[in-house]
């Protein structure tokens, strides 16, 4: 799936490794082109699907993107979920629909990562921790 160029797609992986610089948390990115359901469905099943639930901590976080039906979400784990402000993951939504709105998709996935490597490095700092999760984005084809 041709959604992001080279230069583009390595930006975001520096935005996840950058990120994960300061945390035990781990980020990804998923994308695809449709979504046949309500985008919470959807990103909880990749969720599941990239072992996201499997860290250590608990700590993983996951931006979906549906580029073509312009849906997305950002989904934590518990760890997380249980420190971050009630509002956190809607005003992380936020900042990234600004970017969205512009037509600029991948500075909405950069604000993302970097707000939430954020918040995972105030509550996961770094700990000679090993990256649990590959860096690299999930290009889904849907159903």
């Amino acid at each position: 799936m041709a959604v992001f160029n080279d230069e583009e797609q390595q930006r975001i992986r520096e935005a996840i490794a950058d990120a994960e610089k300061c945390t035990s948390g781990e980020l990804r990115v998923c994308i695809e082109k449709t979504c046949s359901e309500d985008v919470l469905d959807r990103s909880a099943k990749y969720f599941y699907q990239l072992d996201m639930h499997k860290t250590k901590l608990r700590n993983g976080v996951l931006i979906y993107v549906a580029v073509v039906d312009r849906k997305f979400a950002i989904i934590g784990d518990a760890g997380i979920n249980q420190v971050v402000s009630e509002d956190f993951w809607d005003s992380t939504k936020e900042d990234m629909l600004e970017h969205f709105k512009n037509g600029n998709i991948v500075e909405g996935i950069v604000t993302g990562i970097k707000i939430a490597g954020e918040q995972l490095s105030k509550y996961f700092p770094y700990d000679r921790d090993k990256n649990e999760l590959s860096d690299d984005i999930a290009f889904m084809d849907g159903d």
